[in-house]
């Protein structure tokens, strides 16, 4: 039974995601406030607690649309969770080298430093299982192994949550403490530039902006391998989860979440301009290295779907968390997803 719903909470990645232009457009908004329903972004929070759940998803009520390691942490660790969507915007995915290094191909990478993030604070470090993915995806192409490089671990004291984002122009910014969180994002990027490290992993168009900013030697894009699983990562492909109370007592809310995830999707099929602009301001970069990293077609890859190319990525990937110890156990995730507001979205029109 579908009861009202006092507040939805939502949250998405800095990534190209239907959510973030549904919200940048002020759709998802209007559609519950039709249903006397107010929106709050948990990341915007005052609550440490709050903003710890885009990364855990213990907020009652709630919605994420994002990068996938995330979400499949929380069902591991018995969350009642549900995927209803899953998005594939394919990204670059770098190894880069310092040119003084002498690497400039995967062999190359045998007995030499990699830099890895290695957050000491959090629930999951996501951003290290993305860099062990790639960098794993790399070298088996090759025919070697995590066990072929030198792992520097890069030790970081601070948690993600900490200090509280607002939305200045579109964009999520931080507060005060934005110097010290940029730092502890960019480690193992500053271990490279002091020649500490040898190669590290960045992707999306803050990597492709590192790796011509600092004039760095790009190894691999695994982000363009024609195999998908080994495109496979945390934001290929990225979920659109919601916690099982919203599903189960407001289920009317999670069909008017997809339903506006579509809608923003197909507007934006038809405005590749807006949408660079839009994708430029919810990664806080500009539309040049947004094309890059996402492609001039940046709009078609905004899809929302089961497909089976998805659900497929989804369960290799979990399964990889797991062999890695990111995860206490694996789970079939078949079982973790609800298509039902999907398809009772999708035959509802699109007001576009």
């Amino acid at each position: 039974m579908t009861e009202k719903l006092d507040t939805l909470w939502y949250t998405r990645c800095p990534v190209p995601t239907g959510l973030g232009i549904a919200i940048q457009q002020g759709w998802l908004e209007d559609a519950f406030r039709a249903q006397g329903t107010s929106l709050s972004s948990l990341l915007e929070s005052s609550d440490f607690s709050k903003r710890e759940s885009h990364f855990s998803h213990t907020v009652r009520n709630s919605v994420r649309h994002g990068g996938n390691i995330p979400a499949i942490s929380a069902r591991a660790r018995g969350r009642d969770t549900r995927v209803i969507g899953l998005s594939w915007a394919d990204e670059t995915q770098l190894i880069l080298a310092s040119p003084e290094s002498g690497i400039t191909s995967v062999r190359d990478l045998k007995g030499r430093r990699f830099g890895l993030p290695n957050w000491k604070n959090v629930e999951i470090d996501f951003s290290r299982a993305q860099a062990v993915r790639g960098l794993e995806n790399a070298l088996r192409l090759e025919g070697l192994e995590v066990a072929d490089v030198e792992i520097v671990d890069q030790d970081i004291d601070t948690h993600y949550s900490e200090g509280q984002a607002e939305t200045i122009g579109g964009t999520l910014a931080w507060n005060g403490r934005s110097t010290s969180r940029a730092r502890a994002n960019n480690l193992e990027l500053i271990a490279l530039l002091r020649g500490e490290v040898d190669a590290i992993f960045l992707k999306g168009a803050h990597g492709a902006q590192v790796a011509h900013q600092f004039g760095l030697t790009t190894v691999i894009d695994t982000g363009v391998h024609p195999d998908p699983l080994v495109r496979a990562n945390n934001g290929t492909p990225r979920t659109l989860a919601v916690d099982g109370h919203l599903i189960d007592h407001h289920f009317d809310a999670a069909v008017t979440i997809v339903e506006q995830v579509l809608r923003a999707e197909a507007w934006a099929q038809a405005h590749p301009s807006e949408v660079r602009r839009y994708l430029a301001r919810e990664t806080n970069s500009s539309e040049y290295w947004v094309s890059i990293a996402y492609g001039e077609d940046a709009q078609k890859r905004l899809k929302t779907d089961l497909a089976e190319q998805s659900v497929a990525a989804i369960q290799d990937f979990t399964d990889f968390l797991h062999r890695w110890n990111f995860i206490p156990q694996s789970f079939d995730v078949r079982d973790w997803i609800d298509a039902r507001p999907l398809e009772a979205a999708q035959a509802l029109p699109i007001a576009v």
